[in-house]
């Protein structure tokens, strides 16, 4: 067993008796303890359906999920959760947002401030902590997501397309950040990505995930040692093999 089990998901959306969407179909797999796995697929997949499964935000109509061989049936603690929208509290300063989670499983202000002050850190934003989400630019924005996430302790990260929304430039310094994070906290994360470069860069392994209904076309094993060279043969190697498995699905 990994850290994480997926066994025989799948999810149907309901409209009404004529309107009816499978988004997965029968998923399985293993994730192992602080390993790095993407997800890339065709645009309605079921990629964010299987993140929220994973999360608790979400319920299979078919199988189950486990995470440390606990059956997932509703949101906890163990897993962090990163989304595309920055989804911070607009009337909170940036420390208040992060302490957030904290508080609301019972930590004292003082303490939690003094663990938000370590990942405000980590992610190099000490000096906007008392700033607002108004005065941010969109990568600090995301960077206090991730923080937030990261000070409820999680031991899975759970993240979709937390940097598809930025710059070119941005996304690549946050890449860089992230596996720096990834690397100092040891913990699983499970990433959706729409961008076959980042996939490459990041992952320890890629899920290709086929047209709806999502199911797992096949899974590579990313063997280049990081960090990796974005113009080496071996990464343009991989981007065109991912590549070409994107447009067979795409052709459906």
């Amino acid at each position: 067993m990994g850290r994480v089990n997926i066994r025989g998901v799948s999810r149907k959306f309901v409209k009404d008796e004529a309107s009816q969407t499978l988004a997965l179909d029968n998923v399985s797999l293993d994730i192992a303890d602080k390993e790095f796995v993407c997800f890339i697929g065709p645009s309605g997949c079921g990629k964010t359906t299987l993140l929220r499964i994973v999360s608790g935000l979400d319920l299979p109509d078919a199988g189950e999920v486990f995470v440390d061989n606990e059956r997932i049936l509703s949101p906890g603690p163990k897993r962090g959760m990163v989304f595309q929208e920055y989804s911070l509290f607009p009337w909170k300063s940036v420390m208040d947002n992060i302490i957030f989670g904290p508080q609301m499983r019972g930590i004292r202000k003082k303490d939690a401030i003094e663990e938000a002050q370590k990942y405000l850190e980590l992610v190099g934003l000490e000096q906007f902590r008392d700033s607002y989400p108004h005065e941010l630019s969109g990568g600090m924005k995301q960077r206090v997501a991730i923080a937030r996430a990261l000070a409820n302790e999680p031991e899975v990260l759970l993240m979709d397309e937390p940097f598809g929304a930025l710059d070119a430039q941005t996304r690549n310094t946050l890449q860089h950040e992230l596996l720096s994070i990834w690397q100092k906290k040891n913990i699983t994360i499970l990433f959706v990505t729409h961008s076959v470069d980042e996939a490459v860069f990041l992952a320890d392994r890629i899920m290709i995930m086929t047209a709806r209904p999502g199911k797992i076309k096949e899974v590579i094993k990313v063997d280049i040692p990081r960090l990796r060279d974005r113009t080496s043969l071996e990464v343009n190697q991989l981007r065109n093999r991912v590549l070409r498995l994107l447009a067979e699905e795409q052709k459906k």
